[in-house]
């Protein structure tokens, strides 16, 4: 995800939130310092002894007691993130639409994925049982985008919660108040739970770098690859474990047997809807050469209609993050100079807080705007004799986030070729919406899984627990009184357990 941390002036003590569109203030933040982000750490490990006791049963309560909240203040949480995140109402009720999905979905399916599960002691061991436990972590530190201010992050804070652990969260400076939000809905949906079990701190880069140096057992961050590496470096000194997502350069390989109205109309909306600012969004088309024409076309005719604003006609919102539009712009303009063409916008394209949708025809796979995460309204279209090409671009690649693959026939053959954490088949970004499949890559895109029963395990340690039902005579292995007949006897049953493989 190609996120900058904007930096505190020195001394200054609020944040003022804006709306990125037309720069009005909406509100302002105290700034959390050291002391206070761990004064908040120390009452979510205090509020964590009764969280973390509680039944599966008594947390799901809460969690969709959270959720329904969340439903009855929706439209003003929609509201809210139009005005400080950009992004169109429809779009906002949208991501929270998906937030509920996950919430709802770790709520009634903790208990079946961490629930204490027997395992086989094996033949040596049979007098054995074996079980292996999974206890949450403690104290969750989750550091969060502006991109999708609530979807992204309740995918380690919802599971988190539902694993056992308490929350201290630090919103991006661009989505504060949504942040706020979204945990004040927690505490008013459960006055009755005690301070500290998901609790927000506000703040620019030094508030995260404090939270993860903190006394926390873990930290979630979402951003860009180079903040991800200095938070993992900063967290090594506790040898705190790391959840990082990261972002992708996804790409989407269209075969020639392909519906290419339905792949022009899944790339035209995963390549610019939140104004291209989706980690798993469309940046790189590959295209057979025996549709190429076509499927341009397509592209471009859809995209013309298609246009940014913060009216209700809107496809798409501003850029929420100012700094972002100067990569956008070196991008198009590098892949103009090594040879792409514009069939769709350009340079001029950009218009203040608004980027017009492009689209780039064959350029060079070296240039900026197909090796670096662009996170705009752009997408580049390459032509490709044929899948095995079109596959061995899509892995040349340092990020492996998410993909797509558009075939009537071979999509999935072709999908388990590429080299990513998720991909879809006649569809963008369909993987996001189930909250059963884990989400995450590698590689520049990040380490570890949110979702699914993955995401639940990455908030939770494994217990393993031995009990010696009965004994055996004879057979006391683990013990000085073990005697030369039992070690004969060994001698003659492991060949007969391990050695007669060929």
């Amino acid at each position: 995800m190609s996120t900058t941390e904007s930096t505190a002036i020195a001394g200054e003590t609020t944040l003022t939130s804006v709306n990125p569109a037309t720069g009005d203030v909406i509100a302002t933040h105290p700034i959390a310092d050291e002391q206070a982000v761990h004064a908040a750490v120390a009452k979510a490990r205090t509020a964590a002894a009764t969280w973390g006791t509680l039944t599966y049963a008594d947390r799901k309560r809460y969690l969709l007691r959270w959720a329904s909240r969340l439903v009855a203040k929706s439209d003003e949480l929609c509201d809210l993130i139009h005005a400080e995140n950009g992004k169109t109402r429809d779009d906002a009720f949208l991501e929270l639409m998906l937030t509920l999905e996950h919430i709802s979905w770790a709520a009634k399916n903790a208990e079946k994925v961490l629930k204490t599960k027997k395992v086989s002691p094996g033949a040596l061991m049979s007098n054995f049982g074996a079980y292996i436990e999974q206890r949450p972590l403690g104290v969750i530190g989750v550091i969060g985008p502006w991109n999708y201010p609530i979807y992204t992050p309740n995918g380690s804070i919802a599971y988190a919660l539902a694993a056992g652990n308490t929350v201290v969260y630090k919103p991006s400076e661009y989505s504060t108040g949504i942040g706020n939000f979204v945990a004040k809905a927690f505490a008013e949906a459960n006055p009755e739970l005690p301070d500290g079990v998901f609790t927000t701190i506000n703040g620019y880069g030094a508030t995260g770098a404090a939270l993860v140096k903190a006394d926390i057992d873990k930290v979630a961050f979402t951003g860009s690859a180079a903040t991800g590496k200095k938070i993992m470096a900063a967290a090594a000194d506790r040898l705190t474990p790391v959840l990082l997502e990261c972002g992708g350069k996804d790409a989407v390989i269209v075969a020639a047997d392909a519906d290419i109205k339905a792949a022009a109309d899944a790339v035209a909306y995963g390549a610019t809807m939140n104004s291209g600012q989706t980690c798993a969004g469309v940046e790189r088309v590959y295209v057979d050469a025996s549709i190429k024409d076509q499927f341009v076309a397509e592209v471009k005719k859809i995209l013309t209609s298609v246009h940014p604003g913060s009216d209700d006609k809107a496809s798409y919102g501003p850029m929420t993050m100012p700094s972002q539009i100067d990569i956008v712009r070196r991008h198009i303009e590098d892949a103009l100079k090594n040879g792409g063409t514009a069939v769709l916008g350009g340079p001029d394209s950009i218009s203040g807080p608004y980027i017009e949708p492009v689209v780039l025809v064959d350029v060079d796979e070296s240039s900026a705007a197909v090796r670096e995460e662009t996170f705009g309204p752009t997408v580049t279209i390459r032509t490709v004799k044929d899948v095995d090409e079109a596959v061995e671009l899509a892995n040349n690649s340092t990020y492996s986030l998410g993909s797509a693959v558009f075939s009537r026939k071979h999509g999935l053959e072709i999908a388990r070729r590429i080299k990513a954490g998720a991909t879809s088949v006649n569809s963008v970004l369909g993987f996001a919406a189930i909250s059963a499949l884990p989400f995450g890559g590698g590689r520049d895109s990040g380490i570890g899984r949110i979702h699914g029963a993955p995401g639940m395990l990455e908030f939770t340690a494994p217990h393993s627990i031995a009990v010696q039902r009965f004994t055996i005579p004879g057979m006391a292995l683990l013990s000085y009184a073990r005697t030369e007949s039992t070690m004969k006897l060994l001698r003659r049953v492991v060949p007969l357990l391990h050695g007669r493989h060929k």
